[in-house]
C-alpha cells in the first residue's frame, strides 16, 4: 500500500476520482484546506473594521 497526497481546485475533484478508478484505485479520503500563494492573501471589509484575510480556500 502506498499514499498519494495531492493538492486540487474543488471543482476538479470528480475528474480525478474518475481517472483514479480508471487505473484501479477505488478509495480516497478527502479534506478540504485553505491556504495562500503568490497574492498573500487580500483586506476584506466587514462593520466598518478591515480584516486582513490570509488563508483562502
Amino acid at each position: 500500500m502506498k499514499m498519494m497526497t495531492a493538492i486540487i481546485k474543488p471543482f476538479k475533484l470528480d475528474d480525478v476520482r474518475d481517472a483514479l478508478q480508471q487505473i484501479g484505485i477505488t478509495g480516497m479520503t478527502v479534506e478540504e484546506v485553505k491556504g495562500y500563494g503568490r497574492q498573500k492573501g487580500h483586506t476584506e471589509l466587514y462593520r466598518g473594521a478591515e480584516y486582513v484575510v490570509d488563508f483562502l480556500p
